[in-house]
């Protein structure tokens, strides 16, 4: 069945036959960060979250090998997930993106609140940002709460990309993650609670787009490394200076339903979300939500997938293609604001 110009969404379940979760052993994971990080290098630091505007292109890691891995049928994008009646469960999902010609951000009030809330959250980390934020990589990737997809290398749209170049950008992630969680095993610290790395998985399953912007040519290099791609069906609108806490927090309450995955940032562009998130969160678990990873969703029901990436509705991405800058060999520097507006009718 194929999706129609006026935005029908087919709901899929074939794309599960192919994943399986790592199971999370909550102790293992919590005793291996206990005994890599002190409780104040896990914290936040006041700064961290700033962007700073530099040229500073970091190299691609060899993607030899990576891109063949377990090909999954090119079905579309996870919008959301159709759970069985009764359950009401949530992804909060956080964007963090940097392109070549900055550093980004690392919002440690989102993660300090998560966890002190012991909330679950899927990472979606862009490659150049796990390169450049390699300790916070390694602390969310040893976080029980917490799971890691990716994001693309520098955050390129990937519409406009072929070939090599977008290979590098779908599947570098991938590389530099491996080499990230192979270099926390090695390291002294993780020797007494190696077994922990048994619930980490060696590879990222999960991937967003950068823009929420896609091709048929890119949907299928996604699939083809053996990656589920994740859209979203509730966005906050945070990358906007101008969005308060309150509209941040009233968008989350407002739109989200059971199955829902929600659209933030944590790399210093997902202006205040720190402050909405402990207004929202009560809310929500007032209504009888509960929270998961990505992962988690996807197991708990059938996805509801899309054929093609859009924000809101069909085509509201591809505006991105006329960006300066958004070209296979320069990203735009910034992340585009996105605005919850009604979307097609999803199947309930």
């Amino acid at each position: 069945m194929r999706m129609s110009k006026l935005a029908q969404v087919v709901l899929l379940s074939t794309i599960l036959d192919s994943f399986s979760p790592v199971p999370v052993l909550a102790g293992e994971r919590a005793a291996l960060q206990a005994a890599c990080w002190q409780p104040a290098a896990l914290a936040g630091q006041p700064g961290e979250e700033l962007v700073v505007r530099a040229s500073r292109q970091l190299r691609v890691p060899d993607i030899a090998g990576l891109a063949a891995r377990g090909p999954l049928p090119a079905a579309g994008t996870v919008r959301r997930v159709l759970l069985p009646p009764g359950q009401k469960l949530i992804a909060l999902t956080f964007d963090l993106c940097e392109t070549s010609g900055e550093t980004a951000g690392y919002d440690g009030s989102i993660v300090d609140f998560l966890r002190s809330q012991q909330i679950k959250a899927t990472f979606f980390a862009g490659g150049h940002w796990m390169a450049s934020h390699k300790a916070r990589s390694q602390q969310l990737l040893s976080d029980p709460l917490f799971e890691i997809g990716t994001h693309g290398w520098a955050h390129r749209n990937t519409r406009l990309m072929s070939g090599l170049e977008l290979q590098k950008e779908i599947v570098g992630p991938t590389a530099i993650y491996a080499s990230i969680r192979a270099e926390l095993s090695q390291a002294q610290c993780a020797a007494p609670v190696r077994s922990a790395f048994s619930t980490i998985p060696e590879r990222p399953s999960l991937f967003r787009f950068p823009f929420g912007a896609c091709s048929p040519e890119s949907l299928a290099a996604v699939a083809g490394a053996g990656l589920i791609a994740i859209q979203w069906d509730v966005a906050t609108g945070d990358p906007s200076p101008n969005r308060s806490a309150r509209a941040i927090a009233d968008a989350m309450i407002r739109n989200a339903r059971p199955g829902s995955i929600i659209v933030s940032h944590a790399n210093g562009r997902g202006y205040h979300t720190g402050e909405a998130l402990p207004l929202a969160i009560p809310a929500l678990r007032a209504k009888g939500y509960a929270f998961v990873t990505v992962s988690e969703l996807l197991s708990a029901g059938k996805p509801i997938m899309a054929e093609t990436c859009y924000d809101a509705h069909l085509g509201d991405t591809d505006r991105y293609d006329f960006l300066k800058g958004s070209t296979p060999t320069a990203s735009p520097s910034w992340e585009p604001t996105t605005h919850v507006r009604a979307g097609p009718a999803l199947p309930r």
